[in-house]
């Protein structure tokens, strides 16, 4: 079992959580979509994380014409005038079900950080804060995509009962 912290105050984020040895692939992010606020069903399950070894969130740069999509998690993102942009963003993220620490963070919208029609996209980088201020997640949670929770392992710290997780 695992907790999360805030690494500025200690603040707990979530309760226990368990790990996963992959972040699950969504096949079809379109499938069990809430209809009632269009998001897809969150990538990792309830009281469960993952570690993303995998490029997320912004910056993002213009991909290769013969890239091909990762799973379907926000590494890729239409952009107007520059084509499909790939993720060249943070690595090691944990992955979070957003249930498990929307609770205990507050949203973080200073400029166009929670773009979307139906939630926030995730491209504009950490749009979540702990409560003392540190913008230390970002989920993406829009119609257009998935619905997941990365928070940032520079201000977040995991914490197992052997000691300090080192998520590798």
């Amino acid at each position: 079992m695992t907790l999360f912290y805030c690494a500025k105050c200690g603040t707990a984020l979530t309760g226990d959580l368990v790990a996963l040895p992959v972040v699950p692939d969504v096949d079809d992010p379109d499938r069990g979509r809430d209809k009632k606020t269009g998001r897809a069903r969150s990538t990792v399950p309830l009281g469960r994380y993952a570690i993303d070894p995998d490029p997320w969130g912004a910056p993002f740069v213009v991909a290769a014409a013969s890239r091909r999509r990762a799973r379907s998690s926000g590494r890729e993102l239409l952009r107007a005038g520059t084509g499909v942009t790939v993720s060249a963003g943070w690595r090691d993220s944990f992955v979070v079900h957003p249930d498990d620490v929307l609770p205990h963070l507050e949203p973080f919208t200073l400029g166009d950080n929670w773009l979307g029609c139906c939630g926030p996209t995730g491209g504009h980088g950490p749009n979540l804060a702990c409560l003392c201020g540190s913008r230390l997640a970002t989920w993406a949670a829009d119609c257009m995509g998935p619905n997941e929770l990365h928070l940032d392992r520079v201000r977040v710290y995991a914490w197992h009962q052997g000691g300090p997780a080192d998520g590798h």
